[in-house]
């Protein structure tokens, strides 16, 4: 597996650790005030945008777990790769395969995202990221090697 500079590593595990948080307050601040977001095909602009799409991701996913790994990095640029699981309110487990596209700016918010995921639906048992709610835990296997 690639090596990738502490900071990179640490921006990587930070935003995860707010998806898992439901930090919706740290996602928003980790994005310019203009900022630009593809996801899927949801097109977002400027923090507001990026709050109401939030706000709705969190009440949809429920029991949501992200696992983020970063994949290619360069002068401000980087790729990270994430899967997700999480349960709709009728009680389906889904999964998410994804990759992301960031733009940061000089001082290291993103400008630009660009999200492309497929979701699909899981037995319960199935499920691969299994712990309490909140950050995941630092023994918890990564998407390498759980052969994601």
């Amino acid at each position: 597996m690639p090596q990738f500079s502490p900071a990179t590593e640490w921006h990587v595990r930070d935003a995860e650790n707010a998806w898992n948080m439901r930090n919706l307050d740290a996602l928003l601040l980790s994005h310019t005030i203009d900022c630009q977001w593809r996801n899927r095909v949801t097109f977002l602009w400027g923090r507001e945008q990026i709050r109401g799409f939030l706000d709705r991701q969190f009440r949809r996913a429920l029991d949501l777990r992200v696992l983020h790994e970063p994949w290619s990095e360069s002068a401000g640029r980087l790729s990270v790769r994430y899967a997700a699981e999480f349960h709709s309110d009728s009680g389906t487990w889904f999964r998410v395969y994804g990759n992301e596209e960031i733009e940061l700016d000089h001082a290291g918010l993103i400008r630009r995202r660009l999200t492309a995921a497929n979701e699909h639906p899981i037995q319960e048992r199935e499920r691969a990221l299994r712990w309490p709610a909140g950050p995941r835990p630092a023994d918890h296997p990564s998407l390498t090697e759980l052969g994601f």
